[in-house]
């Protein structure tokens, strides 16, 4: 095992950890300010770990990533992931949410996680696990 191919591994198990915490948040029906809040760093953390998944297997596989946006897109191009457009609306609203915190937006953004961005995170966890038992 190289240190690439350990590298995603790892990283995977990481993303599955906060991966449970964001499901479990995104079952509530109403949740309050400070559920909101929780939910949205769960959406943040996990998506922070799952494009450096992407990263890091597409570096094994041979590839050179430079940023997030780099490996969205490869993903996509390359078929490890679906939804590249929602995956890059993930990252502009990962981005929005980790540099402020306003009410308004908050409410729009766990919309969106329970609409479209657990949604393909949850793709995204199906997927790497079946990789990872190969």
């Amino acid at each position: 095992m190289n240190y690439h191919e350990s590298r995603w591994k790892q990283r995977f198990q990481n993303f599955s950890r906060s991966f449970m915490l964001l499901k479990t948040t995104t079952e509530l029906e109403k949740l309050s300010v400070i559920e909101r809040a929780g939910m949205i760093q769960f959406f943040e953390i996990s998506f922070e770990l799952a494009w450096k998944v992407l990263k890091d297997y597409q570096e094994e596989e041979g590839f050179s990533i430079s940023s997030p946006r780099d490996a969205i897109k490869t993903a996509f191009q390359y078929q490890l992931i679906e939804n590249g457009k929602e995956w890059l609306e993930a990252l502009s609203d990962r981005n929005l949410t980790v540099h402020t915190y306003q009410e308004e937006t908050a409410q729009l953004v766990e919309l969106k996680i329970k609409s479209t961005y657990y949604p393909i995170l949850k793709d995204f966890h199906r997927n790497f696990t079946q990789r990872l038992t190969k």
